[in-house]
């Protein structure tokens, strides 16, 4: 039973993160760039800010603050920031296949800035899951694509970022802690765009307001909150090898939601992006399971409705 509840909370996340590239498309009806970025991330924080004491989240101590800006400066507002204008001119799908490379990203990083190893399945699985990346960037002939899938791509940099900066934080604060602490940072570092955002909900459609709320409720908010239950009792590969089904399921949602039909030469760089993956992945031996973090002296763990866990750098995926 126990193993039941977390594939289903596995399958949740997948579903709510991909499905969250559609409802951006829907929210940008309604909605500028900017301000969907805002709203979405406030919402979220609402709703962490919400459940926090009942998921134990502790305060963060003050010497990690510069730290939680960096990670929410990049990996909420910045991502959010680029993956809503590229998404523009982006589908979804496509926008989803992108953002993929993201645990590519980050390995590279990690062997730039924290010494970390580079074997050759980490060089190998880097080097092609860019290349579908690019290849997916350069791909498109309509006016303003390929711009916008720059954005994209510096969206998923962005967010290899955000997992390179959160790495020390792991070992002292559970994933969901480190995603409400981001989140609020990255709240705090766009609240200039709140009076525009606020004005924009009086003549935006019934609609792109409602994906609005999803976005933050959901994908932002809940995806946490569940992705955090389901790694604390999963190994590395099985919580990577679903989030490699994320491109696939936004694709479906896609097509059914918004009629997309993703290019051939997309799709054909969505599937080197993934093969490179599955090759940056490949680990020898038993699969480990996710550690725990280390608790802070003096405060109390979290409780036992939702086990800490932290992701080492290359469990990382794609996040919407």
């Amino acid at each position: 039973m126990k193993l039941d509840k977390t594939l289903l909370a596995l399958a949740a996340t997948v579903l709510l993160w991909a499905t969250a590239f559609p409802a951006i498309r829907v929210a940008l009806d309604g909605y500028g760039p900017a301000q969907l970025s805002f709203l979405r991330l406030a919402v979220a924080s609402l709703a962490l800010a919400a459940v926090a004491p009942l998921l134990g989240v502790r305060r963060p101590a003050g010497a990690d603050l510069w730290r939680i800006a960096i990670a929410g400066g990049a990996g909420m507002s910045a991502y959010q920031l680029l993956l809503n204008w590229g998404e523009i001119h982006v589908p979804a799908g496509t926008a989803s296949l992108i953002v993929a490379a993201v645990p590519a990203m980050s390995a590279v990083l990690a062997v730039c800035f924290l010494g970390e190893r580079l074997t050759p399945a980490k060089a190998g699985g880097s080097l092609v899951a860019l290349a579908g990346a690019a290849l997916i960037a350069v791909s498109g002939k309509e006016s303003g694509y390929t711009v916008a899938a720059w954005a994209v791509l510096a969206a998923a940099f962005s967010q290899a970022v955000y997992h390179l900066t959160i790495k020390p934080l792991l070992q002292r604060y559970s994933g969901l802690e480190v995603a409400a602490y981001a989140m609020w940072a990255g709240t705090a570092l766009l609240a200039p765009l709140a009076p525009g955002a606020v004005r924009a909900t009086l003549d935006a459609p019934a609609g792109a307001t409602a994906a609005v709320v999803f976005l933050g409720l959901l994908p932002s908010a809940a995806g946490f909150v569940i992705w955090g239950y389901a790694v604390a009792r999963l190994s590395v590969t099985a919580a990577t090898a679903a989030l490699h089904l994320v491109p696939a399921v936004t694709l479906a949602v896609s097509y059914v939601w918004l009629g997309e039909q993703p290019r051939p030469v997309a799709l054909l760089g969505g599937l080197i992006t993934i093969a490179g993956l599955v090759l940056l992945n490949k680990r020898r031996g038993p699969a480990k399971h996710l550690p725990g973090p280390v608790p802070i002296t003096s405060r109390p763990p979290a409780p036992p409705l939702l086990k800490p866990a932290s992701l080492p750098a290359d469990a990382h995926g794609e996040r919407p």
